[in-house]
């Protein structure tokens, strides 16, 4: 098990944030002690965020495991190689998932079942998962088709999105047990020697549970805050009137009432401090970004037109449903506080400042 070395690194300090361990982070198979009882494990994901951070947290004979990575054979064998390594003869207790997200809870069915383990969830993750895995078929909706076209779309980004069918969700998880233990904003867990207050969000995902150990100053964050990087916000077909991302500003609103001087440990990136800080950075971020598409619909524009002033580089296919989504959320939010209205024409979808 990795510890802190002798001679650290001196702490890394980036717009405002300040990250303690100086980039130091754990090894393939291998578990890093960020606190007494506290253990961390980085996995590789494919895709541009490349890791997922899990941890291990003390809890009597075993531990209890916060995230899974996703369905991967390197993460499977990574976590074949933990089990077998540094946390030899360790059984995971529980299993404990902060959002539905396939990178981390993709291996929770594997996981449960080897350590015959329950999983633990908020009410709205466990049940978005279960939806997702059960609602697998060969061909993509009709209503999908419909929300791709009205985004703004062209017939040959809906032929590749429809080429990989409707059972992507079911591919990168492995199958969830059938019962699960039930979290809500506000219970306290106790883990071992650590009392845990469970704190949800949403925006990201409908109920994503962070846990927060005031005693010590330590936050458990998912993707509910990372470092550097805003967690995608998207609007999508299953509840295309939501406001995703008004539920995100709310959400950062109830966790600045936490201290600002936690230590995050993020779903992505590295331990850092500055709470409060990266919580201002991303609510001025959306909100700057609001702004500027305001502007932008001085005529009227698609989702898909909106790319170029939402995001910094350039939306290739692996993106552009992640990237639609947030474009629309942002779209929505618009309307929401009417500064913008939605017209449709043959199907697509088109807005413009009010």
């Amino acid at each position: 098990m990795a510890t802190l070395p002798d001679t650290m690194p001196a702490p890394i300090c980036h717009k405002g944030l300040t990250y303690p361990l100086g980039g130091v982070e754990p090894g393939y198979g291998d578990v890093f002690q960020i606190a007494p009882g506290i253990d961390w494990v980085r996995l590789t994901i494919p895709g541009p965020l490349r890791h997922v951070n899990c941890w291990l947290l003390a809890d009597g004979e075993g531990d209890a495991l916060v995230d899974t990575g996703m369905n991967t054979p390197e993460a499977r064998d990574a976590w074949t190689a933990v089990f077998a390594g540094p946390k030899s003869g360790v059984r995971v207790t529980r299993l404990i998932g902060t959002h539905f997200h396939p990178d981390h809870i993709g291996l929770a069915g594997w996981i449960c079942d080897r350590h015959a383990a329950p999983l633990v969830m908020t009410r709205g993750e466990w049940l978005t998962a279960r939806m997702l895995a059960a609602d697998a078929r060969d061909a993509v909706p009709d209503e999908m088709l419909a929300f791709w076209r009205g985004a703004g779309w062209d017939d040959a980004q809906i032929a590749h999105a429809a080429a990989k069918g409707w059972a992507g969700f079911r591919r990168i998880i492995t199958q969830l047990p059938l019962s699960y233990d039930r979290l809500q904003d506000g219970d306290r867990l106790e883990i071992g020697d650590r009392q845990w207050q469970i704190v949800t969000g949403s925006g990201h995902s409908v109920e994503h549970a962070c846990l927060v150990d005031e005693t010590d100053g330590i936050l458990i964050a998912g993707d509910q805050v990372l470092p550097r990087i805003s967690p995608n916000v998207s609007l999508g077909v299953t509840e295309p009137g939501a406001d995703p991302l008004g539920e995100w500003f709310a959400s950062i609103a109830k966790l600045k009432m936490l201290p600002h001087d936690l230590l995050v440990l993020p779903g992505h990136g590295d331990p850092f401090t500055g709470l409060h800080t990266r919580l201002d950075a991303m609510d001025r971020e959306h909100r700057e970004r609001l702004d500027e598409l305001a502007i932008f619909l001085a005529e009227p524009r698609r989702a898909t037109d909106c790319f170029s002033r939402l995001f910094r580089r350039a939306i290739g296919p692996d993106m552009l449903g992640m990237a639609t989504g947030e474009a629309l959320a942002h779209l929505r939010r618009l309307e929401v506080e009417r500064r913008a209205v939605r017209e449709i024409v043959d199907g697509v979808w088109w807005w413009r400042a009010d």
